[in-house]
């Protein structure tokens, strides 16, 4: 290990003041500028930068520095361990923040002594955390507005009843008290080493504008500027009370079982197997199981499903979900930290973090678009008059407009603010998605892959068939297979378990239980060595007669999946068929995906006959018999043809989820296929497949709107502005209702239905 990586230290801070993407872009792109600075992570939604500094080249202080003078803040510094939480926040008093990392109340205190004063400040750094959920007239950033809002206001009044003289004068007043803010973090950002940005031309366009004797406008054009930022603001923080609302979603404690007797603890301090008490009306503390108790369970909180889910012993159960009837105890599942409600959150963040690939090109596109404008403003400014002998004035004036139409705003948030009303909805209705790049490529997915058991069917097989063979009666089937299988947490082993406990048959003991792979299981029932296994397997080992196999095979095209109980005495004592039903709404799924001209296919372990007859009554194709290795490269075979989609809820469908397009899990799948998948379907319906896929559409579509909208007012505008016919408050007016335009655009997504075809 080198010096440099000794030294290597990760760190977070709280960061307030980030609006949008291009906020996030200037606090990142500050902070690795630094030397030292490395794997730099910011978050718009969390409001949380991290970064791992070198310490021998770059002190924290640095990089608190370097926020500020970009005009955000960080505070409540604090190492991140090793699993990515962070530690105890350090004592900032040195720092001049003195406040804990999550503890805002004192961040309304005056800055001037600092040089941070709420007067002076930038438009983008006045909304500290104790700012959210005011009004946004009791923001700094609105209070700004209406600063400059008055002073606009009493120029124009001033020009009707007092003179031309002293409105000019107050409208420069006006426009330098607006500009102020904007243009100082113009100046750091351009410290910074990012010249081209929104400040930097805001600075040009007002000074310029001024120099040649258009007070007016400029005054006009920063007002604007500012409202608009004020509109960002209040969108961005609509999006954090996204998550805020999740979070409130836990209950802060929980009566936790000791003996009989409850006592009420913090819910965060649960442990793994430990029992509470859930009443009528209160939410589940923590993701388990039930152990006691029938009841209703609103689970519209985590999943979207608006219809209480009667639950019993048995039943899993998430955390923020609500007891509607009758008291339950509940054995805890999962620590607060890996919850059902904390996967979500995780999964937004790595949403923001994931760019669709079209935002990706948008963002590439904007950093050679802003130099660009720059560059024809520039041209227009100076050869007309130099060429031609122009008017100065005339066509610094249309260079002025030219770079106020040139802002990029609407463009850059045309993509983000769409995928983010689509991951909303999304969230909202129990679908989640890893980020804009799953949106898109759930959008254009042509196939969908769905495993059987437990996907396509409900993963709960129960016996439906129990035929002796030879002298046995149904009770010595039962009582042989359940002993075998009574130490197997395989669903078809619990099947058979459950129907000799329900049927009140005695099970004999076993022992020297193993497992035959892909053949069944064996083991030691009263000194002879018993197998359950599948029928091929008791055909090679010669205990299956010809009218058995026949039965077998007949139950097998009925869809049931059958093994053979025999043993070395005995030779075959009978055969038990199991049926894994299919979900009610699978067919109704398979019919959707259809009409969205995408085929299905159904990859799974099961038998030829019993994959035939659950795919045969879906209308998809099937593969049976398939190992997770052949799962696998069947999904590297179809991903040649075009974007596919898998769809698991195994251990053994992981390889498969990763190495498709799209991988979705069911939220009731394993914690290894919810890990590597995509995309999750908290409601465990087919249905919500199709849905998924509407809604990634929906939202492409909006995308395309939306980028439509900001190019083509910016391509209409940029003319007009060259030609002379609009002017610089048209011109920002014109940025400003871009940005408003494919906001509101994206926001229709927010009433989208995606499970209306």
């Amino acid at each position: 290990m080198t010096a440099s990586e000794t030294n290597r230290t990760r760190y977070e801070w709280s960061v307030s003041g980030m609006d949008c993407a291009s906020c996030v872009a200037k606090a990142r792109g500050a902070v690795e500028r630094l030397s030292g600075a490395s794997d730099v992570e910011v978050s718009l939604i969390k409001e949380r930068l991290r970064v791992s500094l070198d310490e021998s080249r770059t002190a924290p202080d640095a990089v608190e520095k370097a926020i500020r003078a970009i005009g955000y803040r960080a505070s409540g510094r604090a190492p991140v361990a090793a699993g990515g939480m962070p530690g105890a926040p350090e004592d900032e008093t040195a720092q001049g923040c003195g406040c804990h990392a999550h503890d805002h109340a004192d961040h309304g205190h005056d800055h001037a002594g600092d040089g941070h004063d709420h007067g002076s400040s930038h438009v983008h750094s006045h909304d500290d955390p104790a700012e959210r959920g005011l009004g946004w007239w009791r923001t700094a950033k609105g209070r700004l507005v209406i600063l400059t809002g008055a002073l606009l206001a009493s120029a124009w009044a001033s020009e009707l009843f007092v003179s031309a003289a002293v409105s000019k004068w107050a409208f420069v007043i006006a426009c330098l008290i607006g500009l102020f803010p904007v243009a100082r973090r113009a100046f750091a950002l351009l410290l910074a080493r990012m010249p081209f940005t929104i400040e930097m031309l805001m600075t040009i366009a007002a000074l310029g504008a001024l120099l040649i004797d258009a007070a007016q406008e400029a005054a006009l054009v920063v007002f604007l500027f500012a409202v608009g930022e004020v509109l960002e603001g209040v969108a961005t923080d609509q999006a954090r009370s996204g998550i805020r609302a999740l979070v409130k979603l836990l209950p802060k404690t929980a009566l936790l079982l000791e003996g009989d007797r409850p006592r009420e603890v913090a819910a965060d301090t649960l442990k793994v197997g430990q029992r509470v008490l859930v009443r009528p009306g209160d939410r589940v503390p923590a993701d388990g199981e039930i152990v006691a108790g029938t009841s209703g369970v609103d689970e519209s909180p985590v999943t979207g499903e608006s219809i209480p889910q009667t639950r019993g012993p048995g039943d899993e159960v998430f955390a923020g979900s609500i007891n509607t009837e009758a008291a339950l105890t509940v054995a805890v599942g999962k620590p607060a930290s890996d919850n059902t409600i904390a996967r979500i959150i995780r999964m937004v963040e790595e949403a923001e973090e994931s760019r669709a690939p079209t935002e990706r090109f948008i963002d590439r596109l904007s950093r050679i678009y802003m130099p660009f404008i720059v560059g024809i403003a520039v041209l227009v400014a100076l050869v007309p008059p130099l060429a031609f002998a122009a008017s100065w004035d005339v066509w610094i004036y249309r260079a002025l407009a030219l770079l106020l139409i040139g802002c990029p705003c609407a463009l850059v948030i045309s993509v983000p603010a769409s995928i983010a009303a689509g991951l909303s909805t999304g969230a909202r209705r129990g679908y989640l998605m890893k980020g804009g790049a799953v949106v898109e490529a759930a959008a254009s997915t042509r196939r969908v892959a769905f495993d059987k058991t437990g996907t396509l069917t409900q993963g709960r097989p129960v016996v439906t068939d129990v035929v002796p063979l030879g002298d046995h009666d149904e009770g010595r089937v039962l009582s042989l297979a359940a002993a075998v299988e009574s130490g197997s947490s395989h669903p078809l082993a619990k099947a058979i378990v459950t129907r000799a406990a329900d049927a009140g048959i005695a099970v004999a003991g076993g022992g020297q239980a193993r497992a035959l792979p892909g053949r069944g299981v064996a083991a030691t029932v009263d000194g002879q060595a018993v197998h359950v296994a599948s029928p091929a397997h008791a055909r090679e080992q010669g205990a299956l007669e010809p009218g058995a196999q026949e039965t077998a095979q007949r139950m097998e095209a009925e869809g049931k999946t059958v093994v053979v109980v025999f043993g070395e005495a005995d030779g075959a004592v009978g055969l038990i068929a199991l049926r894994d039903e299919p979900r009610a709404d699978a067919a109704e799924a398979m019919r959707q995906l259809d009409r969205l001209g995408i085929s299905a296919i159904m990859l799974t372990g099961d038998n030829e006959r019993t994959a035939a007859a659950i795919a045969g009554a879906m209308g998809l194709e099937h593969r049976a018999r398939m190992l997770p290795e052949e799962k696998l490269a069947a999904i590297r075979d179809f991903a040649t043809e075009g974007p596919i989609m898998m769809v698991g809820d195994g251990i053994n469908d992981a390889p498969a989820l990763k190495q498709a397009t799209l991988g979705v899990a069911m939220g009731s799948g394993t914690d290894v296929a919810l890990e590597t998948a995509d995309a999750a379907i908290l409601r465990d319906r087919v249905s919500d497949i199709p849905a998924l896929i509407r809604l990634s559409r929906a939202t492409m579509s909006n995308i395309r709107q939306n980028v439509t909208i900001a190019l083509g007012l910016k391509g209409v505008f940029l003319v007009t502005s060259i030609l002379g016919v609009t002017g610089l408050w048209i011109a920002i007016l014109a940025d400003t209702g871009a940005t408003v335009l494919v906001t509101l655009n994206a926001l229709r997504l927010l009433a989208y239905d995606p499970e209306r075809e």
